[in-house]
C-alpha cells in the first residue's frame, strides 16, 4: 500500500464524508451499527470517487461533490432505511442542549480556520493554490456575516442561534469547494458565501 501525501488527502476526504453522514443518524444508532456504515460508505466513497476522478474526468478540489453530496446522501438514504415509526415519541429529545452547542462551537472555529487549506491541499501548487486559499476565506468570511445577520433576525429576540453559526457559517466553504481554484473574483467568492450563508 503506497501511502503519501495524496492517499493521506483521500483518506481524510473519505473520512469527511462519513463524518457527514453520521450526522444523519447519530443517537439513533449503536456502535456496530455506525462501524457497519463507516465500512460501507468508505468502500462506495472511493467507488464514486473512482467513477468521478478516472472515468468522467470531473475535478472536484475541495470536495463538494465528493465528500459533501455524497455523505449527506449517503446519511439520507441510511436515516431512511432505519426509520422506526415508534421513533415519533422520542421526538421531544430531538433538540440540542446549550452546553454541547457550545461546545461544539470550538469544532466550528477549528473548521473555519482549516478549511481553506482542505479545499487547497488536492490542488496544484502556485497560482491555483493561492486562488482557493483566497476564495474559500472570502467566502467563508461572507457566510459566517450573513449567518450572524439572519440568525439574529429569524430569532425574534435578536439573539444568535448557535445552531445556524455551527452549520451555516460553514456553507462558504463547501460552496466553494468545487471552484475555489477558478477565477471567481473577490465579488463571485463574497455572493457565493453570502448566499449559502
Amino acid at each position: 500500500i503506497h501511502v503519501g501525501v495524496e492517499s493521506l488527502i483521500n483518506a481524510d476526504f473519505c473520512a469527511g464524508a462519513v463524518l457527514i453522514s453520521f450526522g444523519a443518524v447519530l443517537g439513533k444508532t449503536g456502535p456496530a451499527q455506525l462501524l457497519l456504515m463507516a465500512l460501507l460508505e468508505a468502500v462506495l466513497f472511493s467507488v464514486n470517487e473512482f467513477i468521478l476522478l478516472s472515468l468522467l474526468g470531473v475535478r472536484d478540489a475541495g470536495g463538494s461533490m465528493t465528500i459533501h453530496t455524497f455523505g449527506a446522501y449517503f446519511g439520507l438514504f441510511l436515516s431512511w432505511v432505519l426509520y422506526r415509526s415508534q421513533l415519533e415519541k422520542s421526538r421531544h429529545r430531538q433538540s440540542s442542549v446549550y452546553n454541547s452547542d457550545l461546545f461544539a462551537m470550538i469544532g466550528t472555529i477549528f473548521l473555519w480556520v482549516f478549511w481553506p487549506s482542505f479545499n487547497s491541499a488536492p490542488t496544484a501548487l502556485g497560482d491555483g493554490q493561492h486562488r482557493t486559499v483566497v476564495n474559500t476565506y472570502y467566502s467563508l468570511t461572507a457566510s459566517t456575516l450573513s449567518t450572524f445577520a439572519l440568525s439574529a433576525l429569524v430569532s425574534g429576540d435578536g439573539r444568535l442561534d448557535m445552531v445556524h453559526v455551527q452549520n451555516a457559517a460553514l456553507a462558504g466553504g463547501v460552496v466553494v469547494g468545487t471552484s475555489s481554484e477558478m477565477m471567481l473574483t473577490p465579488f463571485g467568492a463574497l455572493a457565493a458565501g453570502f448566499l449559502a450563508g
